[in-house]
């Protein structure tokens, strides 16, 4: 079976090809593949140069991050190991990660660099 991608309107696997287009039985959206290579270029995340960034990344904070219910705040300069990156964030906060002293948080891809 070829790889059809899933629905980027509800997201089920039940895709399948008709001619040029993708279709989606259960939500009947229908897209086409330069389509889907747009919808899979902007899953993207960069970091403040304009690197991209990937899971298990270590990058760098560029600037200092006041952190809600903390003292103080995360200096620029510190490295953070093994990034999950999260698609299509609600909140504009697109990695997950836990820095030492602080714990698991989120940050915004826009203040950090790649190591």
């Amino acid at each position: 079976m070829e790889n059809v991608p899933n629905c980027p309107q509800c997201q089920s696997e039940y895709t399948y090809e008709d001619g040029a287009l993708f279709v989606c039985p259960e939500c009947a959206y229908e897209w086409t593949a330069s389509e889907q290579a747009n919808i899979e270029a902007s899953e993207t995340i960069t970091d403040s140069n304009g690197n991209e960034l990937a899971d298990g990344d270590t990058v760098i904070v560029v600037k200092d991050l006041k952190v809600k219910g903390f003292k103080s705040a995360i200096k620029h300069g510190t490295k953070v190991k093994n990034i999950k990156l999260i698609i299509d964030p609600a909140d504009g906060h697109d990695i997950d990660c836990k820095i030492d002293g602080f714990g698991a948080m989120k940050l915004k891809s826009e203040f950090v660099k790649k190591a």
